[in-house]
């Protein structure tokens, strides 16, 4: 069975009061359209038909650009110039539906659809003309109305707008997502007419269509009306944010994460993690991020694409960037790990401290109110409060080179390019700006001076 996805994603979302094209609003800190096409791509499709309208070119710029999980060269790209109803958006694509292609029809702002749901909804078209997801609502108002006939299969798709009293009574509803096979699609396509109170072409028109040629309509009836939800304003985005979390926090408890409050997590990308990884409130994880086993991650804390290895405590309020952290190191609180950051084994970073493109060694220590940037350090090296590596000369970039066993001074400043031998000390309060060599004891200060007699100015 071929399977051809169509999601339409070319509304304003004019309710998003927003100049960012609805599709392109984030759950989860991925754009909407991601989530969909990802579900769609697991199904195994050769390609995806995307409708677009409002915002088009930057719709394919964020979605071409996006780290999507298989290859985005599975997606064909067809504009809607004039917004004439979903019935209309679907016929865009007509001539790349295929006759015996199962045709699935999704929705850019409905963020949460699962795979599985769009596989079964295609797999009961063995034993319909078309198919339906629908939910059961216990307030369906604005939503499109199930009709069905004695035998209990559907007779039509009634719009909110154009139903009677005695069909707004009805609690099952449609979301939009349909399955049929491409030749009886374009037939139907071809038949729909305006004629409702919107002057649009509704799909919806597609299931008289199919009774009235004698065909069964089926429906699936979606067991979570969450995943079938869009997002048409900014209370249904938060509304959605939160099903999401819950859903990614569901999974790390169901993988033996300890969560001190699953309602205050955030994961806006893919967390993995090891065994008895206890995470506490208030963290927002980014990207591809990997916690290795027992890791503990106090509150408040932002970790971005960042691997961080066994037994390792990172400490409340610290920021972490795209940077590796082996076993067993200690990091924060406040601290600031900036990008191409590799923190070796038994490392600590403590309070205040901001690291940048540099490689403490195993065993190293920067333990408070410092600013490491280009610095390869070795192992054992003991870094002083207040220590400052001199990185940057207003134009270029520096390297500072510290061997192993070094003692730095607190309220010291390596002024790069420099190197600090394997086994030196650096006095506290000196400013090197030439090698300190290994073993010996290397400072710069000024001669300490006591003014006898000097009195303090006196407020006139």
């Amino acid at each position: 069975m071929t399977l051809f996805p169509i999601i339409l994603a070319a509304g304003q979302g004019t309710r998003m009061r927003s100049s960012t094209p609805k599709v392109l609003h984030t759950i989860g800190g991925k754009p909407m359209l991601q989530h969909v096409i990802e579900s769609c791509q697991q199904l195994d499709v050769d390609k995806i038909a995307i409708i677009y309208g409002h915002g088009g070119e930057q719709v394919q710029q964020v979605i071409n650009t996006a780290n999507i999980t298989n290859n985005a060269e599975t997606l064909v790209w067809i504009q809607q110039k004039e917004q004439k109803g979903t019935g209309h958006a679907v016929a865009q694509a007509e001539s790349y539906i295929d006759d015996e292609a199962v045709v699935i029809i999704a929705y850019g702002d409905v963020p949460l659809i699962k795979t599985e749901v769009l596989s079964r909804l295609a797999n009961k078209l063995e034993e319909a003309t078309l198919v339906v997801l629908t939910v059961v609502q216990d307030d369906p108002t604005g939503y499109g109305r199930i009709v069905r006939n004695p035998q209990g299969k559907i007779e039509s798709i009634i719009e909110h707008k154009d139903a009677n009293q005695e069909q707004l009574e009805i609690k099952e509803v449609n979301t939009g997502f349909i399955a049929a096979r491409g030749r009886d699609l374009k037939r139907w396509l071809n038949d729909i007419t305006p004629n409702n109170s919107q002057g649009e072409y509704y799909l919806t028109d597609c299931v008289a269509l199919a009774v009235k040629e004698g065909g069964i309509v089926d429906a699936l009836i979606c067991d979570d009306p969450l995943e079938a939800e869009g997002v048409n304003d900014r209370i249904q985005q938060v509304k959605i944010e939160r099903a999401y979390q819950a859903m990614q926090a569901k999974k790390l408890l169901e993988a033996g994460v300890t969560l001190y409050d699953t309602d205050r997590i955030d994961i806006r990308g893919k967390l993995e993690a090891g065994k008895d990884v206890c995470i506490d409130v208030n963290n927002i994880f980014i990207g591809k991020v990997k916690l290795g086993d027992r890791v503990v991650i106090e509150s408040g804390c932002v970790i971005k694409d960042a691997q961080i290895g066994d037994d390792c405590l990172v400490k409340a309020n610290s920021v972490i960037d795209s940077a590796i952290i082996e076993n067993n190191c200690d990091i924060g609180p406040f601290a600031r790990v900036r990008p191409d950051t590799f923190i070796k084994e038994n490392a600590k970073v403590g309070n205040f401290v901001e690291i940048k493109k540099s490689v403490i060694g195993k065993g190293s220590k920067v333990s408070h109110l410092s600013y490491i940037g280009d610095t390869q350090m070795g192992e054992d090296v003991n870094i002083g409060a207040g220590t400052i590596t001199c990185n940057y000369d207003g134009v270029n970039k520096h390297l500072t080179t510290i061997g192993d066993r070094v003692f730095i001074g607190s309220d010291s400043q390596l002024v790069a390019p420099v190197s600090v031998g394997d086994d030196a000390t650096i006095g506290a309060g000196s400013t090197i700006t030439k090698e300190a060599p290994a073993g010996e004891l290397t400072l710069s200060r000024s001669k300490q001076l006591t003014i006898k007699g000097w009195k303090k100015p006196q407020k006139k």
